[in-house]
């Protein structure tokens, strides 16, 4: 009766001590099920603003390297991780659906929008061009090299304005590794 008391409370024990270590070992795993990650870190010492997606990919948005236009306060590096920021921001917020062109006080912006339609806002942001620039061509500059060589991710609705699927250009672009051996 002692031993198949014994017994039964080792067998307990035991099935507690394995799901315990069997939980441990599941929440010590990395997960990229949470979604795309935005970041600010540097390669080869340029700021980059970097998103990881899902699948553990890390894809180089866009590289900070002007510093002409921007009052000095505002180094590469500060953009990048403010750009960063409004990026996962906006990806969390559900915003992200499109990177778009557009005017925001009366300057040429780059923002999130959840639709073709939607009008940049102060809470889409994601950054401000250089007065005068061309946006079709900064746009195809920035982003080019990574996702839109697939095509079909960019829709020029106008001739000032550019949207960009944000989910199939993230799917086409490549990664780091990838993209530093071109």
């Amino acid at each position: 009766m002692k031993l198949q008391l014994f017994n039964q409370r080792l067998i307990g024990i035991v099935t507690a001590a394995l799901s315990a270590f069997t939980t441990t070992a599941t929440i010590n795993q990395p997960s990229y099920a949470s979604g795309t990650t935005f970041y600010c870190a540097k390669s080869n010492g340029v700021p980059i603003t970097f998103a990881r997606t899902q699948d553990g990919r890390k894809v180089p948005m866009i590289r900070w390297v002007s510093q002409d236009y921007f009052p000095k306060e505002w180094t590469n590096e500060r953009r990048c991780q403010e750009v960063s920021r409004r990026f996962q921001r906006s990806y969390d917020n559900g915003t992200l659906k499109y990177i778009k062109t557009g005017t925001l006080r009366g300057e040429t912006v780059v923002c999130a929008a959840p639709n073709q339609n939607a009008a940049c806002t102060n809470s889409t942001l994601l950054f401000t061009l250089k007065r005068g620039s061309n946006a079709k061509l900064t746009m195809r500059r920035l982003l080019n090299r990574r996702g839109l060589v697939a095509g079909n991710v960019l829709n020029e609705t106008s001739e000032d304005t550019v949207n960009i699927i944000f989910d199939e250009y993230l799917n086409n672009a490549t990664d780091e590794l990838n993209s530093e051996s071109n």
